[in-house]
Formats: structure tokens, sequence, C-alpha cells
């Protein structure tokens, strides 16, 4: 078994996203679990949606969040984007509070299985974690793989962001429609 596993094991160079819903544990004991489950299945139909065809996939759900993985930041700049406009266009139109927050990070990770791992991994949810409502927050390496090719976006420096367990201030930049 621990063979098998070894052998799904490398580095891979992309870009890891981290999705949250914005006040989940709330609406989960206001509303009940039917709901909550619901609000899960349009999240996750969204993801689904926005991210075909681009090079991802989800590579884990965590409770009210998603771990997705892009072989492109480009990719995943713009699915994020297009993420916050259909979540708040739900959340507009329907009694659905979509608020998601979203981090994205690019490097590194190690995959495990169908799995990711390492220090790339825990930097991408870090970020997740600072973004506010409605936000996509990238790391300075996603923004500088993503290299002037996504004229189309604004990126807001932030500055170094002190992040739970990152030994070092990571540069971030919240990514808006241009």
């Amino acid at each position: 078994m621990i063979a098998a596993a070894e052998a799904r094991t490398g580095t891979l160079q992309g870009t890891v996203m981290f999705t949250d819903i914005v006040g989940f544990t709330e609406f989960t004991a206001l509303r009940g679990d039917d709901d909550a489950l619901r609000l899960l299945a349009l999240q996750e139909r969204i993801v689904q949606q926005e991210i075909a065809g681009a090079g991802a996939r989800i590579v884990k759900e965590l409770g009210d969040g998603l771990m997705l993985w892009f072989d492109d930041v480009c990719a995943a700049i713009e699915a994020g984007l297009r993420m916050q406009e259909r979540f708040e266009h739900e959340a507009m139109e329907s009694d659905a509070p979509l608020w998601v927050r979203i981090g994205v990070h690019y490097g590194a990770p190690t995959r495990r299985g169908s799995d990711l791992i390492g220090h790339d991994v825990n930097v991408a949810s870090r970020i997740m974690d600072l973004a506010g409502s409605g936000e996509v927050l990238a790391s300075e390496a996603a923004v500088v793989s993503a290299d002037e090719r996504l004229p189309h976006v604004h990126f807001e420096r932030l500055g170094p962001m002190v992040m739970k367990g990152i030994p070092q201030p990571i540069n971030l930049y919240r990514c808006e429609r241009g």
C-alpha cells in the first residue's frame, strides 16, 4: 500500500486555489443542514462550470470550501474572478448567501496520490484566510507568474502579510477586473 502511494508522488508546478464560504457555520445553525447541503452543491456546481476546460480540477472538499489545482496561473485568476461574479449573482438572485473568499498561490506543491501537500498548499490556504467576502487574493508569486498576460485584471498591492505558520511575510494582491 505504501509503495503505491509513493509511486504517485512528485512535484508539480502550477497554482493552488482555496475557496471558503463566509458565514457558513452561522448559516447552517440558522437554516439547517438541508439548506447547507444545497449551498455547498451550488458552490461546487458553479466552480465545476467555471473550471471546465481550464486545465483545472477540484483536489478535495474541505467542509464549506474547496481546494483546486490549475496548470496555469492565468486560468486560476480568471476562474476565481468569474466564480466571484457568479457567486455574487446567485446571492443577489436567490436566498443563497453565497459569499466566498478565494486565495491563489503559484508554486510547486507535492503530489500525494490525488492530493497535494506542502508549503505552497499551506500558503494558498493562509491567503484564502486573509481574503474578505467576495475577494480574490493572490500571492506575489502568482501575480509575477501571470507576467502581464492578464491586461484586463488589476492587481492592487496589499503589501507583505504575516500568516500563521508561514515563516516569512508574503506580498499579497487583490485581483479585480480592470
